[in-house]
C-alpha cells in the first residue's frame, strides 16, 4: 500500500525534551518519523511523518494526546499564531489517487480526538470546504471560542468548548506544500508589506500565504507557505520577494526551509538554472540539481535527505 504523509505542527519549540516525547509518540505506532523542525522564535515544532493508513492513524492520536499533556497555551510564547497545542495536523496524500485515503485517516482521527481526548476538533482543506487554518486561527483561541459561542463555527468533532490548556485541533487533508521562511534585512514594516505583495489573499501569487514576523535579537522574517506548488514554485516565489524588498530599500538573506521539499520543486528551480536532467532514475535529485535549487532557494545547502523522495526510494 502507497504511504500517506502526515506534517503536524505543534505548539512547543524551545524544550527540547518537551518536542522529543512528542515527537516519540507521533511516530511510536506505525508510522514512521522523517524530520522534525524546531524553530524556537516561532515556539513551534514541525513533525514530517509518513505511514500506511492505520500507522498514520494511531501515531496522529498518540501524538496529539502527548501535546496536549505537555503543551500548555495559557503560558505559551511565540511569533507564530496558533489555537491547540497540537494546532496543526494535515493528512497529505503523496498521489492524488490516494486522497480518498487520507479523508477516511483525517475523519478517524477526529472522530478518536474528539471522543477519546476530549478536544474539539475543527475541519480544514478537502475535509472542511476548502478552508484553511488561518480562517480559524485568527485572533487566537479566544476568539474562536467566541465565534463558537455565537453560532458562526461548530467543531466536525469534540466539545464545544475549546480547551484552556491544549485549546482546539485543526485538522485537514490537502496536498503537498513547502513551509519556507526569509531572512529580511529591513523593518518589520517592510517585511509585512512585501508578504502582503506576495500572498495571494491580498492580489500577489496564487497559492502563497505570507506574514512578516518579528524574531528574536531583532530578526525580521517573511514567513511564507506555498500551498499550489504548481501555480507558484517556492523558487518563483523566492525570486519575487527579493524584487519586492529591492523596490523597499531592503534586502533578502537567508532562506529556511520548515519541513521537507518535493522532487518536482527541486526539478523546476534546477532547470531555471539550466540543469537539463535533475532527477536520477528513482525520481530523487541529482547533486548537481540539489546545488542549484539550493543557490535558487537562497539556501546555505540543500542535501538529498530534505527531499521526501529520498526517504522514500
Amino acid at each position: 500500500m502507497a504511504l500517506l504523509e502526515s506534517v503536524p505542527n505543534v505548539s512547543e519549540g524551545r524544550n527540547a525534551s518537551a518536542v522529543a516525547a512528542i515527537a516519540e509518540a507521533f511516530s511510536g505506532a506505525g508510522a514512521r518519523m522523517l524530520d522534525t523542525h524546531v524553530d524556537g522564535d516561532h515556539n513551534r515544532a514541525v513533525i514530517t511523518l509518513v505511514g500506511d493508513d492505520r500507522g498514520v492513524e494511531e501515531g496522529l492520536v498518540a501524538g496529539i494526546d502527548e501535546a496536549r499533556r505537555r503543551i500548555d497555551l495559557q503560558t505559551h510564547e511565540g511569533v507564530h499564531p496558533r489555537v491547540g497545542a497540537a494546532d496543526v495536523v494535515p493528512v497529505v496524500p503523496l498521489a492524488p489517487a490516494h486522497l480518498g485515503r487520507a479523508v477516511d485517516v483525517a475523519l478517524a482521527v477526529g472522530s478518536r480526538v474528539g471522543d477519546e481526548l476530549g478536544l474539539p476538533v475543527f475541519l480544514y482543506g478537502e475535509v472542511g470546504d476548502g478552508c484553511r487554518p488561518a480562517f480559524f486561527r485568527r485572533g487566537g483561541p479566544g476568539e474562536l471560542q467566541r465565534r463558537v459561542d455565537a453560532g458562526e463555527l461548530e467543531p466536525a468533532f469534540g466539545p464545544r468548548r475549546v480547551d484552556p490548556a491544549a485549546g482546539a485541533v485543526l485538522l485537514g487533508v490537502r496536498a503537498p506544500l513547502v513551509a519556507f521562511n526569509l531572512e529580511l534585512l529591513g523593518t518589520l514594516d517592510v517585511a509585512r508589506d512585501v508578504a502582503a505583495a506576495v500572498r495571494e489573499s491580498s492580489g500577489g501569487l496564487p497559492g502563497v500565504q505570507a506574514l512578516g514576523l518579528r524574531l528574536g535579537a531583532g530578526r525580521i522574517q517573511v514567513s511564507t507557505n506555498v500551498v499550489d506548488l504548481d501555480a507558484t514554485p517556492p523558487h518563483v516565489m523566492v525570486e519575487r520577494i527579493v524584487a519586492e524588498a529591492a523596490a523597499r530599500g531592503a534586502e533578502v538573506g537567508r532562506g529556511e526551509l520548515v519541513g521537507l521539499l518535493p522532487a518536482r520543486c527541486v526539478a523546476v528551480a534546477a532547470r531555471a538554472e539550466g540543469i537539463e536532467n535533475p532527477l536520477d532514475d528513482r525520481g530523487v535529485p541529482a547533486q548537481p540539481a540539489l546545488d542549484a535549487a539550493g543557490r535558487a532557494l537562497r539556501l546555505s545547502r540543500l542535501d538529498a535527505d530534505r527531499v521526501i523522495e529520498w526517504h522514500l526510494v
